[in-house]
């Protein structure tokens, strides 16, 4: 939660999301187009009107204020919390440009703050109150223990150098709430195995003539059961099935992986600390960035986005000229605003980071930066071709569902290989095949022409599917060349 007063960003709000889905739809709804009757108070409230596609039009309320965390209620019969509609109107309050005015509340919102305020004052500490607060969670009322989540990695995400939210929280009842999400989680891994077993029993063939329909229910029921994690990757899953040529190996693939990570759930407590973290964060369980404050010189390698329809997911790479240490800066923009944070690629920055749990402690939060981005002569240290697949190799260990690793490659040129082009070792060793989507970009004639036949030190992230170059650097002196 933000102090009062203090408008929240992007990130902030889509920390709260569910999954990636509600990502996408409060999106589409962070316009003031479907809004009518929005308002907001310095004290934290803010709400509004949505028309809906059915039985709308929705009224909507989110006290962000709330001792225990965000809480959200909206007239929609959605089951995920909180809803796009919540999601979408928080999205255009932080936009800042008077879409959502300050005002006095209408009597329907300010009925719904004040009983929800009252309630939790009265319920404060006491054994009744936490057992009618389950009651209330199970019947669908508001719930606060997703979005007081949420927030923590908000604040992780958004550069809090704390990593946390800061409120007042009983430790009890959080442990509790986090018990109960568990349990949640469990049942739904638990039906997850059976409904893999059922596939594979069946045949894969049996797949290609269910169509999507199937693996989108069977991802609402791990939605149902708080494990966004589990429902994103089975809705890869749909999307693998019949997506071409060999598509039931990497069916199979998919499976296996889902099938370990479930198993990783239902057998945490045997798992070494750093794999288990790796779990929960995968599963979709919110984590905040508890690991010390390291200060240094960060080198800029590489600044790149994603898009899904109207989320933009920004990935910053840094690399710590005296600790050696490589770093992921992850933020997120929405409704066609572009991610907050921005770094230049090729410069270097004092500040300090704290990682996030999991394996390899890559992730990581931007803390206290002690002075503006400026030019520096130094350069990441690289390894060649067959020490970046070995490195892949080991941070599997630690994290089996792990796409990629950031690599810096020394002395490699770029050569044609058919239809397709690799980074050979000048040495005359192995060589890496660039990343289908790479090669149809026109980051990889930049890189051509920077290497001319020369051997050239390039940064990227090298993974199963091959190497997808981000930042290259000449033979000579010069400055790093963005790839995106």
């Amino acid at each position: 939660m933000t102090q009062q007063g203090v408008r929240w960003t992007a990130d902030q709000v889509l920390a709260l999301a569910p999954d990636a889905a509600s990502r996408e739809a409060a999106g589409r709804l962070a316009t003031a187009g479907p809004w009518s009757e929005v308002g907001s108070t310095d004290g934290g409230t803010v709400w509004g009107v949505c028309r809906g596609g059915g039985g709308g039009p929705y009224r909507t309320v989110v006290d962000v204020a709330d001792a225990s965390g965000p809480a959200c209620t909206c007239g929609c019969p959605s089951l995920r919390y909180p809803c796009k509609h919540a999601l979408g109107l928080l999205l255009l309050w932080t936009g800042g440009d008077g879409a959502v005015p300050e005002g006095e509340p209408p009597a329907w919102a300010e009925r719904w703050v004040s009983g929800r305020r009252e309630d939790a004052e009265a319920a404060a500490g006491t054994e009744t109150a936490e057992t009618g607060a389950a009651e209330t969670e199970a019947a669908g009322a508001e719930a606060v223990e997703t979005g007081a989540a949420g927030a923590e990695a908000a604040a992780g995400a958004a550069g809090d150098p704390s990593g946390s939210v800061s409120r007042t929280r009983d430790p009890v009842a959080a442990r509790r709430r986090a018990e109960r999400r568990a349990e949640r989680i469990t049942a739904g891994a638990t039906e997850l195995e059976q409904r893999l077993a059922d596939l594979l029993r069946g045949g894969l063939a049996e797949a290609e003539q269910t169509g999507y329909a199937w693996w989108e229910e069977t991802a609402a029921r791990m939605v149902d059961a708080q494990a966004p994690g589990l429902a994103s990757r089975v809705r890869e899953l749909g999307s693998t099935a019949s997506s071409g040529p060999d598509w039931p190996v990497r069916l199979l693939e998919e499976c296996a992986l889902l099938h370990l990570l479930d198993q990783g759930w239902l057998r945490r407590d045997r798992l070494a600390q750093d794999l288990a973290a790796t779990v929960r964060t995968r599963v979709g369980l919110p984590a905040t960035a508890d690991g010390p404050a390291v200060r240094d010189q960060w080198l800029i390698l590489a600044q790149y986005d994603s898009v899904d329809a109207r989320l933009t997911t920004r990935r910053v790479w840094l690399y710590g000229t005296e600790t050696g240490r490589t770093a992921l800066l992850l933020s997120y923009g929405a409704a066609g605003r572009a991610p907050e944070l921005t770094l230049p690629v090729g410069l270097s920055l004092d500040a300090e980071l704290s990682t996030y749990p999991g394996g390899g402690r890559r992730r990581a939060a931007l803390g206290k930066r002690f002075a503006p981005p400026a030019p520096v002569e130094i350069r990441p240290k690289g390894v060649t071709p067959s020490q970046a697949l070995a490195r892949y190799g080991r941070a599997l260990r630690d994290d089996p569902w792990l796409e990629s690793v950031p690599v810096t490659l020394e002395q490699v040129v770029p050569v044609p290989d058919g239809d397709s082009w690799q980074l050979a070792d000048a040495s005359g060793g192995t060589a890496l095949p660039l990343t289908p989507a790479f090669g149809n970009r026109a980051g990889l004639w930049r890189l051509v022409a920077l290497s001319g036949g020369v051997p050239v030190q390039v940064f990227g992230e090298c993974g199963h599917r091959g190497f997808t170059p981000l930042t290259a650097w000449p033979a000579g002196p010069g400055q790093a060349v963005s790839l995106n």
